[in-house]
């Protein structure tokens, strides 16, 4: 598998890559997931029900156990990156995931790739993820406490040196979160992935299976990292200044 997703064709010069694919096939599960739910909420509630009120309640839980009262603001952002990736992450185990072809159009060459590959094998997607998160986390601070202790963080009245750096390292901090929120996605779901193909073609009958239940915990476990690292980080960014 190469680092880079393949290209299978151009909508006006905008290239669409298999993990474009891919994100749009998990938006669609999240829109007919949304709509069953919607249409079937009752008082007894059926299984798809239940998971997803255990999933919103569990991270109910965990940010007022984090940020207190002001939960209202920050766990509907945990829970909407955590069934994205989620999701995205466990496409991958569909029967014939990998297996659909698609005729390349670009090049005269006759060559088929693959229609599908996860979007978070794709560091494009992982990288966009991150910059989300971090404005979402920005706009959450600047609603919560106001523009004007939101620039403390950053820039303070008393213009000593030590406050000069701090500032800076704060900055600088932010920018860091994009590589260490996509590298981390990106790194442990391209090497499952890479190790789940390698299998496969050594002996496709059995050996896999172990390494797919692998893959679910890692996909499920690296889901729930983002979105408490992004519950975590609001949460820092709505405290004032003292």
């Amino acid at each position: 598998m190469q680092l880079h997703p393949d290209i299978l064709f151009s909508i006006f010069c905008f290239p669409v890559t298999n993990t474009i694919i891919a994100t749009v096939l998990t938006d669609i599960v999240i829109i007919i997931m949304v709509i069953i739910v919607n249409r079937k909420i009752c008082f007894n509630p059926n299984n798809i029900q239940n998971i997803i009120e255990a999933i919103i309640d569990y991270f109910k839980e965990i940010t007022e156990t984090i940020a207190g009262e002001k939960s209202y603001f920050i766990y509907h952002w945990g829970v909407s990156f955590f069934l994205f990736i989620v999701i995205s992450n466990l496409l991958v185990n569909l029967p014939g995931f990998d297996s659909i072809k698609f005729c390349n159009t670009i090049s005269f060459k006759h060559t088929e790739l693959s229609l599908l590959r996860v979007a978070t094998s794709d560091l494009n997607f992982t990288c966009a993820l991150a910059v989300i998160s971090i404005i979402a986390t920005h706009f959450v601070s600047i609603q919560y406490i106001g523009i004007k202790e939101y620039f403390k963080k950053f820039i303070t009245l008393k213009m000593f040196p030590i406050f000069l750096s701090v500032g800076f390292l704060e900055l600088m901090n932010e920018f860091s979160k994009v590589i260490s929120f996509s590298f981390r996605l990106f790194g442990n779901i391209f090497a499952g992935e890479k190790v789940i193909s390698t299998i496969y073609n050594l002996y496709s009958l059995c050996l896999p299976v172990p390494f797919i239940i692998l893959e679910i915990i890692v996909a499920i476990v690296q889901a729930l990292v983002f979105s408490m690292l992004t519950i975590t980080f609001m949460h820092i960014m709505t405290e004032k200044l003292h």
